[in-house]
């Protein structure tokens, strides 16, 4: 549980917040990797880096999590830093000495938390795997006429450009907004996997809007989340 002092609406939510990292003096590599005392010690040191990060970062993006309390939230940051950790311990040989390494295993915790906080916003909502043909009731008819204008290019677009799986894919990620970690964990694929099918989706529908003349070549397709 949060101590209470570090609680929503307390005075010291900027302790909470704090994202620097601590001073590394410790040889993390070694440590970590010989077991014994110095690595229980290095574990342990850590996991407690981990927890910090993560529960900065669920803090930060408590707003999806709304009904929340802060006991769920420091629950989720510990789920979160259990997991960095154990990444982080199979990717050592991947650490280059490019940045401090508490620098560096700052972004494992950091990453886990955000996919654990969109994981559980999106826990009861259902992703649509549908075909994209939708309007802005609220529009002027000027507006109206002009997006449906494009939207009848980008339907076209998305039928005639992409296969259905690419379509369902690109209308999921860049108009539904679904988190690209919490499609995979629905489609029982890989986050690598959408990225390639997306890359491919955007390329086909660049090139078919281009042909119509409703996109620069300067322009791009969104990213997602």
């Amino acid at each position: 549980m949060i101590p209470a002092s570090r609680r929503e609406g307390s005075p010291a939510e900027a302790d909470v917040t704090s994202t620097a990292p601590p001073p590394a003096k410790v040889d993390w590599l070694s440590a970590l990797r010989l077991p014994g005392p110095e690595q229980d010690a290095a574990l342990r040191n850590l996991h407690e880096l981990m927890l910090k990060a993560a529960r900065h970062q669920v803090w930060r993006m408590r707003g999806m999590l709304q009904g929340h309390g802060a006991e769920f939230l420091d629950e989720l940051a510990n789920s979160a830093a259990d997991e960095a950790v154990v990444t982080l311990l199979g990717k050592l040989d991947t650490f280059e000495g490019r940045s401090r390494f508490t620098t560096w295993a700052y972004k494992f915790a950091i990453l886990q938390a955000a996919t654990e906080v969109r994981r559980q916003a999106w826990a009861n909502r259902e992703v649509h795997l549908e075909d994209w043909d939708r309007a802005d009731p609220a529009a002027s008819p000027e507006e109206a006429a002009e997006a449906g204008d494009l939207a009848a290019a980008v339907t076209v677009a998305l039928h005639e450009a992409l296969t259905p799986y690419q379509r369902k894919i690109a209308v999921a990620l860049l108009v539904d907004g679904v988190p690209i970690d919490v499609l995979a964990e629905r489609l029982g694929t890989t986050r690598g996997a959408l990225y390639k099918a997306l890359h491919e989706a955007r390329g086909r529908l660049r090139d078919s809007l281009r042909t119509t003349g409703r996109l620069g070549h300067d322009a791009n397709v969104g990213d997602p989340r």
